[in-house]
Parts: C-alpha cells; structure tokens; sequence
C-alpha cells in the first residue's frame, strides 16, 4: 500500500467524536488528519469504503491464545504471531500475548519469545502479560496449584531485567504473597502490575496499589468479592481511581447486572476496560484442547475444565464490544472506547493507541452497519478483509 492515501466512504469515530462526510488520511503508518471528503486533493490515493464505520482499532491485554495456538502449549515467536493473526479477524489490532502460572522454564520461553516478537516487529504484538505464577492458590481458577508460587529475588530480577526488551510487561500478582516492595521495585522498573487470582482484603489491595499496582485482572473472577463488612479485592478496585480494571463481557464469566453495577459504581479517572481471556479456539472450530495436561472443552460458548470451571473464555473483542452495547445498553461510544482507548490507558501507550487522531499509530478497524468486521489495518498496512 503507497504510504499516503484517504480512507473515505464511511463515518469516522475518532476516539471521542464522530465525523462524516470526511475521510481519514494515512501517511507512512500514522493517522495524519481527518478532513473533509470535498477537500481531499486529486492526487491522493482513496481506498474507498462502502458505508459503515471506521473506528480506533482494539487492544486486548489478556489473550492466552488463538488459532489453535497456546502460548503455554510452547513459546515462540511463531506461536505469537499466530495469536496475533488469529484475532485481527475480530478487530485486535495490539494484544498482550498471555502465559498463565507455568514452569520457570516456560517462563523464560515466553519472555525469550516475546523479546523476539519485539525485535522483528510481528504485527499485532504490543508485549506480554506474565499472568502469575505469584498468585493464591485459594484463588487458582483455571491455574494449576501445582504450580503457583512465591515471588523470590531470582523471579524479581528476571522480570526488571525483562522489561527492558519487551515495549509493554504486564504481570499479575496476587498481593497477599508479592509484597509492596517487590511491586514497587516492578513499577519503578516499569513493569505494569496487575492484581488477581488474589484472596486479599481490600487494605492489602490499596496497599498495593499504593506501591505501584494499577490494573485488576478480569473483575470479579478469581478474587476475594464486594461484601458488607469486606470490600475485597473487587471493593478497592471500584473505590480507587488509580486501579483500572479488565472485564470479560460474554455473560458467562460476569453477570450482566454486576457489569452495570461495576460500571456505575467505578471511581475514576481509571476505567473498566474489555478483554477477551481468549483461548486456542478463536478463530477455528476445535471443540477441546488442552492445558497444563488438562482437558478443556468448548460448548455453548463456554471453556470448561471436566469439574466445570471456566477455563478462559471464548470470546473475542468484537463480540464483547456488541455484548456491552446490546446487552448493557452503552453507547456505542463508550462501547468501543472500551475496546481501544480505556486499555491502551491502562498500558500507558494511549499517547499512540487508541484514538484516530494526527500522530497516532493508523490501526484502524472498519465495521459494517451490523457492527461486523470487514477490514484491519495496523501501522497503515491491510492486514484482514472479510
């Protein structure tokens, strides 16, 4: 594709605003302007759109997989960019490839791998979310307790030592067994630290965040829960500004009044965000796969151990974003800034992501009327067409 060209023939959503009758202007990778359609000169290429939306493309910070691929099942660079593939078809453009608990070894695979992904620039690849092993064996989920966990010094200096080849490290930790100073040391380093699979009390949540923390991993699953007496680790996350909060939105995870009520009662300026916890099975039809040596299988939309635990979800951003739209009743706005602009806050790379505006990367997703995906681009580049 040249590197100047207009994007015309469909609405606009910059982020915040919606233009028509415009067009959107590409230049060496970047969003250069949104300007009128009429004022476009006749030497610009037009890729023309028949009707629908152009939008800021999604960021997804929690996939476990796609494809038929796991980054658990062997991290490599081959692996990450099958995930990432897999998900452009849904209107992800950047993602957070995710290792849940695993071996040491595993491990650095995965860091190994993303390092690599990083150096050749694999589309779609933004970093990597290190989801455990330092998490509560009370609140495993799926993870395996076998093993899950403490931090130690060797673990601590892996992770600083990590993020400094990796654009974006995310890791999540519960904070009853990684101490405000270890998390504190991540942040310094910068490393983004997450609260999950955590059993804490909501003192040890702020606490945390108080030393750096400021995300919670999937809202509700796998954490100590909002009571009258005990906020928990969901009461801190509604109270605090500073914490931002992941959201798997494909009614099986969360009920669809708890979503509402979260989404009404979160203090701001962070924000509730969508992600997708995806597994293997987006963008294919396999029915069962396997993780850490168990079975998991996929039926009525759901991913289940043989006890019946969610194991991850089956769901990917384009169908969250429709979930909190149709089924919460959000604008499509606010639907979409929780596909885009929301994460790439909580990542700290809104200042590239997330908005269609001048200096911005161009990965932008086109949707038709039916809010169905029908083109991707990432860094100016067509990378899907339906």
């Amino acid at each position: 594709m040249s590197t100047v060209y207009a994007i015309t023939g469909a609405v606009i959503f910059d982020g915040e605003n919606w233009h028509e009758n415009a067009a959107l202007v590409v230049e060496h990778g970047t969003v250069k302007s949104i300007e009128a359609t009429s004022v476009l000169t006749a030497d610009i290429r037009r890729v023309e759109m028949n009707g629908g939306k152009l939008v800021p493309g999604f960021i997804d910070v929690q996939v476990n997989g796609g494809g038929g691929v796991l980054l658990n099942d062997g991290p490599s660079i081959d692996a990450i960019r099958t995930i990432c593939d897999a998900h452009f078809a849904f209107g992800t453009t950047a993602l957070l490839p995710t290792l849940i608990t695993d071996t040491p070894e595993t491990t650095a695979a995965a860091i190994a791998a993303s390092k690599a992904a990083a150096q050749e620039k694999v589309a779609g690849f933004i970093g990597l979310h290190l989801e455990g092993p330092h998490l509560s064996v009370s609140h495993k989920g799926t993870h395996d307790p076998k093993l899950i966990r403490p931090m130690d010094d060797a673990d601590l200096i892996a992770i600083i030592e990590a993020v400094q080849e990796i654009p974006v490290l995310l890791t999540t930790v519960a904070p009853e067994t990684v101490s405000p100073e270890k998390i504190k040391a991540m942040v310094d380093a910068g490393v983004i630290v997450s609260l999950g699979h955590s059993g804490a009390s909501y003192e040890t949540a702020l606490a945390a965040q108080a030393a750096g923390a400021s995300m919670v991993t999937h809202l509700f699953n796998a954490m100590s829960q909002l009571g009258h007496r005990s906020p928990g680790v969901v009461g801190a996350t509604l109270q605090s500004g500073e914490l931002s909060a992941g959201l798997i939105a494909d009614g099986f995870h969360v009920d669809k009044a708890s979503m509402s009520i979260a989404l009404r009662a979160k203090q701001g300026p962070a924000k509730i965000f969508l992600v997708t916890d995806a597994m293997s099975t987006i963008g294919t039809d396999i029915t069962s796969f396997t993780l850490n040596g168990r079975t998991i299988t996929r039926a009525g939309g759901r991913l289940t151990l043989e006890d019946g635990t969610l194991a991850g979800a089956d769901l990917d951003m384009i169908s969250a974003v429709r979930f909190v739209h149709q089924q919460l009743g959000l604008t499509l706005d606010e639907s979409l800034r929780m596909a885009s602009l929301y994460p790439a806050q909580s990542i700290h790379i809104d200042h590239t992501h997330g908005r269609l505006l001048p200096g911005y990367e161009a990965n932008i997703v086109h949707l038709t009327e039916n809010l169905d995906v029908d083109h991707v681009w990432i860094g100016g580049d067509l990378h899907y067409a339906r």
